[in-house]
C-alpha cells in the first residue's frame, strides 16, 4: 500500500461519513510532507512522516512544550505513531517570507512578533526534555561542510594543511558556542517556519528542537538563508531583543557587544552547516532549488570571517578553494 493510499485509509476512519478533499500544503527538507485537508468549509493539516525515516514523538513532545509557554504552534487533534500520521489545526498557509515578498513595509511588525515570541519560546526552556546540543552534534553539522559542500559541490579534496585549518577555525567556534548561555533552541527559526495567524506568528518545524546557545534561533531569524536584511537592520533587531531578553531575565551577556560577537559566531557555525546541508539537498536528494540560496548563505560567512581576526584564516581557505566567490559576493543583491 503507498503512503497516500494509507494517509486516505486513516484519514476515512478519521472522519467517518465525511467528504473531504487533500491537496499538498508543504514538503520540507527531510521526508516529512504536509497535506491540507479540506471539509465543511474547514481546513486542517495531515503531517506524513514515515516511521523508518522519522520518528514524530520528539514533534509532539516539543509541540506540548511550546503550547504551554503560549506561542502559536498547530494543536495536535489526531495521532497514529505506528504509521508516522499527525493530525494538526491548519495556521494558514502564508509565511513570512511570502507575506514580506508582497508587501516588505510588513517587516518591522513581523519581527516584532517574531522576536516575542523567541523570548516566550526560550523562557520555557526544559534541559532534561530536549536533547542537548553538544559538542558531538555542533561538529557532526559543521562536518557537512568539507564532506558536502567541499568535497562534492566544489569538487575539491582538502591539503592536509587546509584539513588543519579548518579543524583549528572548527575548535575556535565550537569553544564559543558551548560556552554561551543555554536555552530552547528551535534550529529553523526563520521566515519559512513563521506563519501569518493570530495570534502572530504562527510557528511550525520545531521537531528538532534542543537546548543548546542562546544566540542560535535569533541568527537563524535575522541571518535568514531565504531572506537578507541590511546588516544595521540586523543589528537593531538584534539589540531590540537582547533589550527583552534582559527585561525578561533570560541569560544573555549584559555586555551588548560580547553578545553580538556571540550571535556572529553561532551564525559561522549554522552558515557552515547550512552550506553543507544545501549541497547535500541537491547531489543527494535532488532538491537543485537550494544551490540558489547558496550564495546568501556565503555572503554571511564571509562577512564574519572578515571582521573577526581569529576568523581569518577560514576566510582565506574560503578563497583558496573558491576564487571566484570574494568578487560574486559584490554581485548579491538584498532581497528586501
Amino acid at each position: 500500500m503507498d503512503r497516500i493510499h494509507q494517509l486516505e485509509v486513516w484519514l476515512k476512519q478519521q472522519f467517518p461519513g465525511k467528504s473531504w478533499a487533500l491537496q499538498p500544503a508543504s514538503a520540507d527538507a527531510s521526508f516529512r510532507r504536509y497535506f491540507r485537508v479540506l471539509f465543511d468549509n474547514n481546513s486542517m493539516i495531515v503531517m506524513d512522516a514515515p516511521p523508518q525515516h522519522e520518528d514524530c514523538a520528539p514533534f509532539i513532545k516539543v509541540a506540548e512544550i511550546l503550547t504551554a509557554s503560549g506561542v502559536h504552534v498547530p494543536g495536535i487533534l489526531a495521532r497514529d505513531l505506528e504509521q508516522g500520521f499527525l493530525l494538526l489545526s491548519d495556521l494558514g498557509d502564508q509565511t513570512f517570507l511570502q507575506a514580506l515578498s508582497d508587501q516588505t513595509d510588513l517587516a518591522e511588525q513581523l519581527y516584532r512578533d517574531a522576536i516575542d515570541a523567541l523570548v516566550a519560546m526560550q523562557l520555557s526552556s526544559r534541559a532534561n526534555e530536549l536533547p542537548h546540543y553538544d559538542e558531538a552534534l555542533l561538529t557532526r553539522e559543521m562536518n557537512l561542510f568539507p564532506e558536502w559542500y567541499i568535497n562534492q559541490h566544489l569538487q575539491v579534496d582538502l591539503t592536509d594543511k587546509q584539513q588543519a585549518v579548518l579543524r583549528d577555525v572548527f575548535a575556535q567556534i565550537l569553544h564559543n558556542n558551548l560556552a554561551q548561555p543555554k536555552v530552547l533552541v528551535h534550529r529553523d527559526y526563520h521566515s519559512r517556519n513563521l506563519m501569518m495567524a493570530t495570534p502572530n506568528p504562527g510557528i511550525i518545524d520545531f521537531q528538532d528542537a534542543v537546548f543548546g546557545p542562546i544566540t542560535y534561533d535569533l541568527v537563524s531569524l535575522l541571518k535568514d538563508a531565504y531572506i537578507r536584511w541590511e546588516e544595521e537592520r540586523i543589528l537593531d533587531w538584534a539589540i531590540r531583543y537582547w533589550e527583552k531578553a534582559r527585561r525578561a531575565k533570560l541569560p544573555v551577556t549584559t555586555d551588548f557587544a560580547e553578545f553580538y560577537r556571540d550571535f556572529e559566531w553561532m551564525g559561522v557555525q549554522r552558515h557552515i552547516k547550512v552550506l553543507g546541508i544545501f549541497a547535500r539537498l541537491n547531489y543527494r536528494d535532488g532538491k537543485a532549488a537550494y544551490l540558489n540560496d547558496m550564495p546568501v548563505v556565503m555572503n554571511y560567512l564571509r562577512k564574519a570571517c572578515e571582521r573577526y581576526r581569529e576568523l581569518t584564516p577560514l576566510l582565506n581557505l574560503l578563497d583558496e578553494l573558491d576564487p571566484d566567490a570574494a568578487s560574486a559576493q559584490t554581485k548579491i543583491g538584498y532581497t528586501f
